[in-house]
């Protein structure tokens, strides 16, 4: 720095002030509080000296045309530092100018700079970057590698991609943590190819299991069974007649359970379904089937010995170490109880869990009603955690045929599906989520379910003006939204709520949406880009473990709109796929809109969280079988390596 009398002043701010700088400047604050201590000798003024790690050389790095952001300091008197700062701090994403050659004598130096990318940024100013710097967790540059170079210190760490593919951090808008690791530590039923399939791996299980013990699982599905029917309790009882079993569908929405299970919960020929759940019984006779929807599921889930706390939080670390391995840096947990709470947080406050989190809370309920009192829980244990939302599941599945529709089921007449919550029960709920600022995501598949979702949250912006709100523009979500009337399209955009979707729902559920909705209603299915057009954004999502969970698999579907085969046949409507450029927003920067992040997540740009996935093949433009086939090389949130992985594609 330049003092008027000629002298010259090195200013080095510490990690805690520079993130302190950003801040401000991020919520745009014009001051800071003088709290920051100095000392002045040999005209140099020193808070601290950066921490950093020298692992490697680069040499003969490409300059690259692309337009550059810099951030650098200023030649300025020192008392007036911190609002010059600031400015420039608050404005730098908009700088395109090369950097002064003078600049190098006094340049910061960063943590890290990764070198020969092939960035998209997801930033329309500067689409396309070679290298990024970081310091304290943050981005503070992107562009050029050579330009990069020039913020290096004696130990700045520097990683060579060797040309993989850089995109910001990728954030599931919507899965179950518990249930990916559960699924890793129960019976597995995923892939099971017929019901003789089925029934072998539970027969293996069985005689593994002790006499008399539980015997559960998860992932099954019918649709590619021949024929394709649910199994039935007689069908288990072959197998398993002295062990109760109870074997969850993959999509969470239906259970079959064998005679000993049924007779433990009491349910006969005689009891009555419960409110939004199902007990399906023989037609002839009346007789229990074994099969269970919704809300009747818990008659006898409820039955089973819950897993102790150490097994909870197992399940929850074997979670979050597959997400970061598929390259998931944040993942937005659809739902959680008082005790999941506790365990998150324990584990994060534990330094056992590097992901970010948003989390919601189920309602309604004790929980939610807590939480209401209690309020939001924003950017803590250092951003990587936030709570923030409600979660209500309104109504079922469409492959077990829960989903509530606005007319019968094409293949089965007698029924509509269902609702799983009382009207009157979520509208107080709502208003005073308004009042409070808290935000509301809702399961809704079937058209029925949406249409009233969509009724319910345009009554509560009615009956809470902006005046009384806690946040005006709420940003209100519908998880799913996979069948919704034409009619009630453009009300999403209206009323400014968000679709949150999962693209290999369509890949899966359109081998059997034909048959359930018959071919007009799948105009209104899985309807991406009517979305987008409207005026939405889509916050992508993958709903595991309901479905693989896998980023190249959601991103595949929602450009190819095909199966993993290839496959796409009557009713796919594909006119309904994205473009790659809308995919990738819709797990980066849409998401981090849907959470309130946008400032600080999303997109690669100075000033935000260093937050990235790196990947094996260049996803933008390889052919799409070739999506397929790309993996995560690695995993940084932070600017900090949580996972990494060399294997060859």
């Amino acid at each position: 720095m330049l003092r008027s009398d000629g002298a010259r002043f090195d200013i080095r701010c510490s990690s805690e002030g520079r993130s302190r700088f950003y801040e401000c400047a991020r919520r745009g604050q014009n001051k800071i509080r003088p709290s920051i201590s100095c000392r002045l000798k040999n005209n140099a003024v020193t808070v601290s000296d950066t921490e950093k790690c020298i692992i490697g050389k680069i040499d003969n790095v490409k300059t690259s045309p692309n337009r550059q952001v810099k951030a650098h300091p200023f030649r300025i008197y020192f008392r007036s530092i911190l609002p010059f700062l600031l400015f420039f701090l608050r404005n730098v994403n908009a700088a395109q100018e090369p950097v002064p050659s003078e600049a190098n004598q006094s340049r910061m130096d960063v943590d890290l700079i990764l070198v020969n990318g092939t960035v998209y940024t997801v930033n329309e100013k500067q689409p396309h970057a070679d290298a990024i710097a970081v310091t304290d967790q943050r981005i503070v540059f992107v562009g050029s590698n050579e330009d990069a170079r020039k913020f290096r210190g004696d130990k700045t760490r520097i990683i060579d991609l060797s040309g993989k593919t850089v995109v910001p951090g990728f954030t599931d808008s919507h899965c179950h943590i518990f249930g990916i690791g559960e699924r890793e530590m129960r019976l597995n039923l995923e892939g099971t190819s017929s019901l003789e399939d089925f029934l072998a791996k539970v027969k293996a299980r069985v005689a593994q299991t002790e006499r008399g013990n539980w015997i559960t699982g998860r992932g099954w599905i019918e649709t590619f069974w021949k024929p394709p029917q649910f199994p039935t309790r007689e069908d288990l009882d072959k197998i398993a007649l002295d062990n109760p079993v109870f074997l969850t569908r993959a999509d969470g929405h239906a259970a079959i359970a064998n005679s000993a299970a049924l007779k433990i919960a009491k349910i006969d020929k005689g009891t009555p379904n419960p409110f939004g759940g199902e007990i399906l019984k023989d037609k002839t006779t009346g007789e229990p089937s074994g099969m269970l929807l919704d809300n009747a599921q818990d008659l006898v889930a409820k039955n089973i010995p819950k897993p102790t706390d150490a097994e909870r939080e197992q399940a929850f670390l074997l979670g979050v170490h597959r997400e970061i391995g598929l390259g998931w840096c944040e993942i937005q947990n659809a739902g959680s109880h008082a005790e999941d709470i506790k365990i998150i947080r324990k584990c994060l406050d534990d330094g056992k869990v590097k992901l970010r989190f948003i989390n919601a809370v189920y309602g309604p309920g004790e929980d939610a009603q807590r939480f209401l009192r209690e309020g939001p829980t924003i950017d803590a244990f250092d951003h990587r955690f936030t709570q923030r939302t409600i979660k209500v599941i309104f109504d079922g599945a469409l492959g077990s045929r829960g989903a509530a529709l606005l007319k019968p089921y094409s293949d089965a007449p007698e029924s509509s599906g269902f609702l799983t919550e009382k009207e009157s029960d979520l509208k107080p709920i709502f208003e005073e989520a308004l009042r409070r600022g808290i935000q509301v995501e809702t399961h809704a598949i079937g058209d029925r379910a949406n249409h009233v979702i969509l009724d319910l949250y345009e009554q509560a912006f009615k009956a809470v003006p902006h005046d009384q709100r806690k946040i005006r523009e709420p940003r209100w979500r519908v998880e799913h939204a996979q069948i919704v009337d034409p009619a009630d399209l453009p009300r999403f955009a209206k009323l400014g709520v968000i679709p949150s979707m999962q693209p290999s729902h369509a890949i899966s559920d359109l081998f059997l949406a034909p048959a359930r909705l018959g071919m007009d209603r799948l105009a209104g299915a899985y309807a991406w880009q009517s979305f987008l057009k409207s005026g939405c954004i889509i916050a992508g999502g993958s709903d595991a473990p309901v479905e693989r969970g896998e980023p190249m698999i959601e991103f595949y579907a929602a450009v190819a709109r095909k199966s993993v085969k290839g496959f796409s046949g009557d009713g796919w409507h594909p006119e309904q796929a994205v473009s790659r450029e809308q995919a990738l927003k819709m797990f980066t920067t849409w998401p981090a809109y849907a959470a309130f992040e946008e400032k600080d997540k999303g997109s690669i740009e100075v000033g935000k969280l260093a937050d990235f996935t790196v990947l094996s093949q260049d996803i933008m433009k390889i052919p799409e079988p070739e999506i397929l086939k790309t993996h995560a090389v690695m995993t940084m949130v932070g600017g900090e390596i949580i996972f990494s992985n060399s294997r060859s594609n």
